[in-house]
């Protein structure tokens, strides 16, 4: 059988604060389609210069740790030398670095393979931009 490949994009509205927006079942709703029961890889993207892609625990307060922890290593002030858009805006665009802005996730049976805790998050702290795409894309 040989391999397929599938892309698709979505629009996310992320709202004007920070945060850290589980796409799993997003994914998961996308393999139904795109994957139909088969075994392959899942991509995840966020094409922007401001959001990244983590696997993290949500629910338990893992998600808000890690956004306080950003806050922490990136805080929103003055030393930044990107400077437009709100004050402090220029740590968001070294957010990329610390959290990539895509994600590899094994596809098994039609189905992310993903451990039992785990979640895809789109992690945004850039509140001047609300909108957000997301490119989901299954080769199997």
């Amino acid at each position: 059988m040989s391999d397929t490949f599938h892309s698709r994009t979505f629009e996310i509205t992320t709202g004007t604060g920070e945060v850290a927006l589980d796409v799993t079942e997003r994914c998961a709703a996308f393999l139904d389609s795109a994957a139909r029961g088969r075994d392959g890889l899942l991509n995840v993207f966020v094409p922007h210069a401001t959001a990244g892609i983590a696997v993290i625990e949500t629910g338990a307060g893992s998600d808000e740790d890690l956004l306080a922890l950003l806050r922490d290593l990136l805080p929103a002030d003055g030393r930044w030398r990107h400077r437009h858009g709100s004050p402090g805006h220029g740590r968001d665009h070294v957010l990329p670095g610390l959290v990539a802005p895509h994600a590899t996730l094994p596809v098994i049976g039609g189905r992310l393979a993903l451990g039992i805790w785990q979640s895809v998050v789109l992690v945004d702290t850039n509140i001047d931009n609300p909108r957000r795409t997301l490119r989901l894309s299954f080769l199997g």
